[in-house]
């Protein structure tokens, strides 16, 4: 995908794992690159100064060990700090700005942030402007289709980028009010990408290779954003591009490499985020993992009582070790 406001080479259909705040960590990160996404994005920061070095900011800052372009989400809802928030991320590594209007998380939108800003066009065109003016990077944007039903204003929104310099968008589709419920609609994602130049990534509910190929036929979309459906199945991207490149989906990987996936994924967090902190994290990458193997939820809640890294990862270790019986590939959502 080439874009002037883009000066990185990225493939033909690019594969991105969509930022989630208290996801998206850098271990998690550098396992998808691991497995093909060729564009990861930070969990969003916020823009209010007096956050910017709490403990938790520091640790979305940290690209340490990461491959691949540098990608740091801002979200807030005034302009001037959006614009200082950019050029601060940009001042400290990032190569490329997103702007979050997605979130749809109530203690976000309670501060008129994420897709909140929606509803207020104006606002929206200030804080573009005076992000792409002041980063000193190219800045995205990550959106939805509109508020709610009655306010599905995304080619509006589209437009605006366009005119405001976005390099490039990314649109879940759903509205605000749908929060994750209900179907993804595509539709106006296709007629965005007919309205404008910008490269547009597609977003939301693509769970499988076969659905990345046909929401990329119905939008004629630039790139690929994969999100809850890379919790626990890093390996979704080489699926998808296998699939793209080549019309097959390969053979699920081999239980023992996916094995060492999730011990790597999982000692890395505990690395990051130190004993207890790593501990506490891990659990919920410990559960997307095990739910899709026998016995994983009585491991899961077994794991869950445990407080220390160490034990929590021989636990683990000795339970794949057990698994190995049954598996020869690691199971996966979609059918090949």
């Amino acid at each position: 995908m080439t874009h002037p406001l883009l000066p990185f080479s990225l493939p033909h259909t690019p594969l991105a794992l969509a930022p989630m705040a208290g996801i998206t960590d850098n271990p998690t990160r550098r396992t998808a690159r691991q497995w093909g996404a060729d564009w990861t994005v930070s969990e969003m920061l916020s823009s209010d100064p007096g956050l910017q070095h709490t403990q938790k900011s520091r640790n979305r800052r940290n690209h340490e060990g990461e491959d691949g372009v540098i990608v740091v989400q801002i979200a807030g809802s005034d302009p001037e700090q959006m614009a200082h928030a950019a050029r601060h991320n940009a001042e400290h590594g990032a190569q490329i700005i997103d702007i979050n209007m997605g979130c749809p998380v109530k203690k976000v939108c309670n501060v008129l942030a994420g897709s909140a800003l929606l509803q207020n066009e104006p606002l929206v065109e200030r804080i573009l402007h005076a992000v792409v003016r002041n980063a000193g990077v190219p800045v995205t944007l990550k959106t939805r289709l509109g508020w709610d039903d009655e306010h599905r204003n995304i080619l509006t929104i589209a437009k605006m980028a366009e005119q405001a310099g976005i390099a490039a968008l990314a649109i879940h589709g759903r509205t605000r009010t749908q929060m994750y419920q209900g179907n993804a609609e595509y539709d106006l994602i296709a007629q965005v990408k007919h309205t404008v130049s910008l490269p547009v990534w597609v977003n939301g509910d693509i769970d499988s290779p076969q659905k990345a190929a046909r929401v990329l036929q119905q939008t004629q979309a630039d790139g690929v954003m994969v999100g809850r459906a890379a919790q626990g199945q890093p390996w979704i991207f080489r699926d998808i591009a296998q699939f793209l490149q080549h019309g097959r989906i390969p053979e699920a990987p081999v239980f023992d490499e996916a094995a060492d996936t999730v011990l790597a994924h999982i000692a890395a967090l505990h690395r990051f985020y130190g004993d207890t902190a790593g501990t506490r994290i891990a659990r919920k990458h410990i559960a997307w993992y095990l739910r899709r193997l026998a016995d994983g939820e009585s491991c899961r809640k077994h794991i869950n009582q445990i407080g220390n890294a160490a034990e929590q990862y021989d636990t683990l270790a000795q339970f794949l070790q057990r698994q190995k019986a049954l598996y020869t590939h690691w199971p996966r959502d979609y059918a090949s």
